[in-house]
């Protein structure tokens, strides 16, 4: 979806790409989860084996908020920072893309909220077309399981991508206009 708000012209800051340069080799917050969770999410190169963490931490909850609290004092600030590059750069829109963006506190410092959706079976067959085999989906799955109802509340707009590319790519559009235009008529 960012990439098609991108084609849009907005600014996009992706919370995933963050997390993973605060987890680069040298990076303190990789040395920190090897602490936690052991030598068997370093590859022999010394980057992080994320597979090899994300069979961990969806597999087990008190692992995955160790993981939180490890990476998102590190993934804020660069955040922080690549959102106000982008507004210095004079970007119209700048589009946060972060599963986490409501409990970090990062929606406040949005003029908008879009809760993203999609049936679990779309999510299974999107993972797995990204390599995932069914076990590492469903983990995936039943961790961010409640997560849109939880959401729900604090949504400006709910933006459903369960349909054809083409459809959700349309609606991401038109949903992208409909809030320019709320945003120009309020100023």
């Amino acid at each position: 979806m960012a990439r098609w708000l991108a084609e849009e012209g907005a600014a996009i800051v992706d919370a995933d790409v963050v997390a993973r340069a605060v987890t680069e080799r040298g990076e303190p917050a990789l040395a920190e989860i090897v602490r936690r969770f052991g030598d068997g999410v370093r590859r022999a190169d010394g980057s992080l084996d994320r597979s090899a963490l994300a069979a961990i931490v969806f597999a087990d909850p008190a692992a995955l908020r160790d993981l939180e609290a490890i990476t998102h004092p590190a993934v804020r600030p660069r955040l922080l920072g690549e959102i106000a590059a982008a507004e210095a750069a004079g970007a119209g829109v700048v589009a946060v893309e972060a599963i986490r963006l409501v409990e970090s506190g990062l929606a406040a410092l949005c003029d908008e909220v879009w809760l993203i959706v999609c049936e679990e079976a779309v999510q299974r067959r999107r993972l797995a077309g990204r390599g995932a085999d069914a076990p590492d989906a469903e983990r995936r799955i039943a961790a961010q399981r409640g997560l849109a109802a939880r959401l729900r509340p604090a949504a400006t707009r709910v933006v459903e991508t369960g349909g054809e590319e083409d459809d959700v790519r349309r609606q991401v559009r038109d949903t992208l206009h409909a809030a320019l235009e709320a945003a120009s008529s309020a100023t």
